[in-house]
């Protein structure tokens, strides 16, 4: 079973080599000696989310909140290219949450969360700064459940006018819809830059949204013979883009 991995601010591992001394405090030392129980001697991986990721042993529980953490490994994840990133509608419920989390675990790269004009759940206010923290919280969790050294980007929301610009400068930009003429599984894909999905929700991506969008340079594709709910479509797209990038090779 592969080493637990908690996140430390990347100053802590700024400069650490094989033999130095990490400190583990703070929430992730609490949740590490009083939830997972770790002792001396026992495998951990250190990672501040940005890509880099410090493998090491338990040198000694400090408390009921901290430990120290002997390095004996350094690893950096190199910047993914390409890089995947899924324009997410937002789902009733938990649904962005399980979305967020699957997406996570498969590799995709970037979350922007977009308003559009047929979801029901709006983000406002408090409501919707408190929907982005849940959201971003959920990333960092599934990161370290699925032993990532980089966490998915979980952007600010987006409406449909904002997402033009990210549409023309990306690499590759598709639709997912249902009536694509094309599947994604044989769209010509680049080596390099942003490949961005739209997962639209429940009730569909409108015709006006569409249509701005495939003058932004993103047409629609269809992923299959069947129609995908709007918190599992994203995960299917990316890692079939995944898969074809060679990103899983």
């Amino acid at each position: 079973m592969t080493a637990p991995v908690f996140v430390v601010d990347s100053s802590r591992l700024a400069g650490v080599v094989p033999g130095s001394v990490v400190r583990l405090d703070g929430a992730e030392g609490r949740h590490a000696v009083t939830v997972k129980r770790l002792e001396a001697g026992e495998a951990v991986t250190l990672a501040d989310g940005l890509g880099t990721g410090a493998d090491g042993t338990v040198a000694a529980v400090v408390g009921k909140d901290a430990l120290d953490v002997t390095v004996s490994a350094v690893r950096r994840e190199p910047e993914p290219a390409p890089r995947i990133v899924v324009v997410q509608a937002l789902p009733k419920g938990d649904r962005g949450e399980l979305a967020v989390e699957t997406m996570t675990e498969v590799g995709v790269d970037v979350v922007i969360p977009w308003a559009a004009s047929r979801c029901i759940t709006q983000w406002k206010g408090e409501r919707g700064a408190k929907a982005l923290a849940k959201w971003r919280a959920t990333a960092r969790e599934a990161g370290k459940q699925s032993r990532r050294l980089r966490f998915p980007e979980v952007r600010e929301p987006m409406t449909t006018r904002q997402l033009a610009p990210l549409l023309r400068a990306a690499a590759f930009a598709a639709v997912l819809h249902e009536e694509g003429a094309e599947p994604l599984a044989a769209a010509a894909l680049p080596d390099t830059g942003d490949l961005v999905l739209v997962v639209g929700p429940e009730g569909g991506v409108s015709p006006d949204e569409l249509a701005a969008f495939a003058e932004a340079g993103a047409g629609p594709y269809r992923l299959g013979p069947s129609v995908l709910r709007t918190s599992t479509a994203g995960v299917a797209a990316g890692a079939l883009l995944l898969g074809r990038t060679g990103r899983w090779s």
